[in-house]
């Protein structure tokens, strides 16, 4: 198009062992996906998982030194294994779920948490407290092609202590679930991505601390808060 009135940067990520990157057109997550995490938060764990999104543009690279953010004593981190998509798709069957994806990253969803609780207690939506300003920080994108596993240890540490330790294999619903089931309620396209839910442990980053989030295979996310 030629009639814009300026041009928007479009997001992406690093692709593992190229040059190439993965434009990034919508950011969805889901909530609750492990048991244990549900059970830590007072949630009844046999509902099932739920989604919200992100904007494209909360992403951020690993390595970054970010600001502190705004509006929050009380910023999280969540370790989330992260699907990108590929190939577009609706309606998609569980078992062709895997031929949609493009690639697998590390990520973490990171939580204003104390906003989150006020949207809780008032019934309202969870946008400022999920939705603002570098708040996916993400690894590079293996390829599907180079890791493709439906076990792997997932853990998070904070100044190089480990604070989350599970395995892939504990989501409720596992990627291909999600796949199906998202793609019913929306049309999946090629850029989007999904944050498949983070295990128990989740925890409190200060000032100036650094988060590691860390999938067997996949490239490490990693950010330092100022």
């Amino acid at each position: 198009m030629t009639n814009l009135i300026f041009n928007v940067p479009v997001p992406s990520i690093t692709i593992a062992g190229t040059d190439a990157r993965f434009p990034v057109r919508r950011i969805f997550c889901v909530g609750r996906n492990y048991e244990e995490h549900a059970k830590e938060f007072g949630n009844n764990p046999k509902d099932p998982p739920f989604f919200f999104t992100k904007p494209a543009d909360a992403v951020v690279e690993s390595g970054a030194k970010l600001p502190f953010p705004v509006a929050t004593e009380n910023l999280h981190f969540e370790a989330e294994l992260v699907v990108a998509i590929g190939i577009d798709g609706s309606a998609i069957d569980r078992d062709a779920a895997r031929k949609h994806v493009f690639g697998f990253a590390a990520g973490n969803d990171l939580t204003r948490r104390d906003l989150q609780t006020q949207a809780k207690e008032a019934r309202r939506p969870w946008d400022m407290a999920k939705g603002f300003d570098n708040a996916a920080v993400l690894g590079a994108i293996t390829p599907v092609a180079e890791w493709n596993r439906d076990a792997a240890r997932i853990t998070c540490t904070l100044e190089g202590v480990l604070k989350q330790d599970a395995n892939i294999t504990d989501m409720i619903w596992p990627v291909a679930d999600i796949i199906a089931y998202l793609s019913r309620l929306v049309h999946l396209r090629a850029g989007d991505l999904i944050m498949t839910g983070t295990p128990a442990g989740v925890g409190q980053i200060k000032p100036g601390q650094v988060c590691t989030v860390a999938i067997d295979g996949l490239a490490e996310a990693t950010v330092t808060l100022g």
